[in-house]
């Protein structure tokens, strides 16, 4: 990868009227985010814990429709030093969900410029299907390295060997099938698995943190280099959590503690000034965060051409 190439228009379909791949320099380190595609979700899982007049609000406020919309999808390609790093690894295409507008990743990657095989690591924020089932596209594991290295917190790991749904409020299929994903994914690559406790180094200024919260295992991961800094924070931050983070995402195992991670990631961000990066932001979703009362207020980034 290279962000002399990346960057660089390609041939695209009728399908690829807009951007999908958006370059940053972090220092030394190069960062390449590309969208996967989008997730059509009820507005509900954007704060089940609140009165549906208090959501429609927020939503008519945002000039988003009020029973479902789009949530982006984002995955990440690093490189630092002699490494190729995958920050999640996007939706893949299950065959029993009807969701033809997600699941791109492996062709934009191909569009990038970025062969599976040049693949050092992959990072895992956490193993809900969106962001393992990419390596589950048929054809995909043949093309990665063998000595592969996926770094995944092990208490995710340990978390979806007896996954507990009792605290979240997803649409009817989802938790079966999160589950039925993870289980698969940890059968397929479980020699890959390299677990870590708390933090890990993945490369020169690549940092990846658990943090709790969405899931047991959930991570953040953290580039520093020459000075820059930006947080893929995975599903910790979600575009209503700005302005209302108490409010409880549907995909979240312990909301009380998702609610106090966001509020000390985005208070942290605020302070550092550093760049912020999401799964389910806008794309390219790069931008910072403010204090604004006793909420925070979303910055994006002026696009660089």
């Amino acid at each position: 990868m290279s962000l002399d190439t990346a960057s660089l228009p390609s041939r695209t379909g009728p399908e690829e009227l807009v951007p999908s791949r958006y370059a940053v320099q972090i220092g030394d380190i190069e960062v390449l985010i590309i969208s996967d595609g989008v997730l059509p979700l009820p507005t509900k899982m954007l704060g089940h814990n609140v009165a549906a007049t208090e959501r429609a609000t927020w939503l008519n406020e945002m000039f988003l429709p009020q029973d479902a919309f789009d949530w982006s999808l984002n995955v990440v390609v690093v490189r630092s030093g002699n490494q190729t790093i995958l920050v999640d690894a996007g939706l893949g295409l299950d065959p029993n969900l009807n969701l033809p507008k997600a699941g791109q990743l492996i062709k934009r990657l191909a569009a990038a410029g970025i062969d599976l095989a040049s693949v050092t690591d992959v990072v895992l924020t956490h193993m809900h299907m969106d962001h393992v089932g990419g390596l589950l596209v048929e054809g995909v594991k043949e093309q990665l390295r063998p000595d592969l290295r996926i770094h995944v917190a092990a208490a995710e790991v340990k978390f979806w060997e007896a996954p507990d749904f009792s605290q979240v409020n997803m649409p009817a299929g989802f938790p079966d099938a999160l589950r039925a994903t993870a289980k698969r994914f940890a059968q397929e690559y479980r020699s890959h698995l390299r677990p870590f406790d708390d933090e890990h180094e993945i490369a020169p200024g690549v940092i990846v943190r658990r943090t709790g919260g969405h899931t047991p295992g959930h991570s953040v991961v953290r580039l520093a280099s020459g000075g820059d800094r930006l947080t893929f924070a995975g599903d910790a931050v979600f575009t209503v959590g700005f302005d209302h983070p108490d409010w409880h995402n549907g995909f979240e195992h312990d909301p009380e503690e998702a609610a106090r991670v966001r509020v000390r990631l985005l208070t942290e961000l605020a302070a550092t000034g550093e760049q912020l990066v999401a799964t389910h932001l806008p794309f390219p979703s790069v931008g910072r965060v403010a204090v604004e009362g006793d909420a925070f207020r979303w910055v994006p980034a002026f696009w660089d051409y």
